[in-house]
């Protein structure tokens, strides 16, 4: 059985949709596991109150199209998230009318309107041993991942695996960058979720993709695919591939492999498709440095101190364009190591304080945080 099958979608009308989603899901069983009376949560990407036309979200076209093929096996739908602001009616319900989704409950499913919260205890985590989550997931008897292939700046890429990070409530995701300021914590952390939550399936809209100032100020790029699987990590190693990112700066892709959960290349996963139609050679994609890996040069003292300078020296870091802050201080507001002041109407870093959550640059309405990489990070990632 394939582990990853990738499929051409071209655009997002009703028809390509359903025909794109079928033949996706076909090498897994289709939607044959779904039995009436079910309720199945999607756990879309619904950052922000952005349009579909940014990229920034996954497709309402898409969300409706599955919802109709679930509920038109007696199953009750859920699709909901929870974006990077407060978790309540009034964010939510701006969030579901600027991204399109009311064609969901179209669809003949429900949005998300329970704002609850759960705690889990998970002692078999790798990080994550006890979190909260949105409660509205407790109620699922199976859950799938619905996410948006986008560039990320402090993960590189943000597909399969990074969508769960949603079930964190929105104004506590902050604390958990400061939780876990190490990527490849933070990489920890959000594996677990996915090993908690285990989604029947992932699903992937790169239709139309996000590059550059990802995942939320950067440029949709046409790429015509939709990606689906059981194994979220799999999935990541092929989406890597289609943007020509190496897939071992995903800090995600790099705990995995840590964990033994992926192969070291993306052609040692069986695929149904041929990813290399696909592919996006010249992709503006957000690379971080390597530090990380060169620990191993010297042995012993020597090559902790080599590693901790090489990290200094590599370690991308946000970046303000002046002339692009409008002042509003949501940055200020969202920085869990209070980094972030106004001064004279602009924002300013405190880098001594910044644990490079590049939570700023996510959130930021005009995208004038950006995420700078040192000189050294381009030579070596050339």
């Amino acid at each position: 059985m394939p582990e990853v099958s990738i499929v051409r979608c071209e655009d997002y009308q009703r028809e390509h949709c359903l025909q794109a989603l079928e033949e996706a899901l076909a090498p897994f069983g289709g939607l044959v596991w779904v039995k009436p009376g079910m309720k199945i949560a999607i756990k879309a990407n619904l950052v922000s109150a952005m349009k579909p036309e940014t990229a920034a979200t996954t497709h309402p076209a898409l969300l409706a199209a599955l919802t109709e093929m679930l509920v038109a096996r007696g199953a009750e739908v859920t699709v909901g998230d929870s974006p990077g602001n407060l978790f309540n009616a009034a964010v939510l319900n701006r969030v579901y009318a600027v991204t399109g989704l009311r064609a969901v409950e179209e669809a003949g499913g429900q949005l998300n309107h329970n704002f609850e919260q759960s705690s889990a205890v998970y002692p078999e985590a790798h990080v994550a041993k006890t979190f909260t989550y949105t409660a509205w997931l407790d109620g699922a008897d199976a859950i799938i991942s619905f996410c948006k292939l986008k560039s990320h700046g402090m993960m590189c890429l943000s597909a399969a695996t990074k969508n769960l990070f949603g079930v964190i409530p929105g104004t506590m995701k902050p604390e958990y960058h400061f939780r876990f300021p190490d990527p490849l914590d933070f990489a920890g952390m959000i594996i677990d979720l996915n090993d908690y939550f285990k989604p029947h399936y992932y699903i992937v809209d790169a239709v139309l993709a996000m590059e550059g100032n990802g995942p939320t100020a950067g440029t949709p790029r046409h790429m015509g695919a939709l990606l689906a699987g059981t194994n979220c990590h799999k999935i990541d190693m092929i989406c890597a591939k289609l943007i020509g990112l190496d897939p071992m700066v995903v800090p995600t892709l790099r705990a995995a492999a840590n964990y033994g959960l992926v192969p070291e290349r993306a052609d040692q996963i069986e695929t149904a498709g041929n990813a290399d139609d696909f592919v996006i050679p010249d992709f503006e994609r957000i690379e971080r440095g390597r530090g990380m890996h060169f620990e191993t040069v010297f042995p012993g003292k020597a090559g902790e101190l080599f590693g901790k300078i090489a990290k200094k020296a590599l370690r991308s870091s946000p970046k303000l364009k002046k002339s692009e802050c409008v002042g509003c201080g949501l940055c200020a507001n969202m920085c869990p190591a209070e980094a972030i002041a106004l001064q004279e109407k602009k924002a300013r870093v405190d880098y001594q304080k910044c644990i490079r959550c590049f939570c700023c640059q996510e959130f930021c309405p005009k995208g004038a945080m950006k995420v700078h990489r040192p000189l050294p990070a381009r030579i070596l990632n050339r």
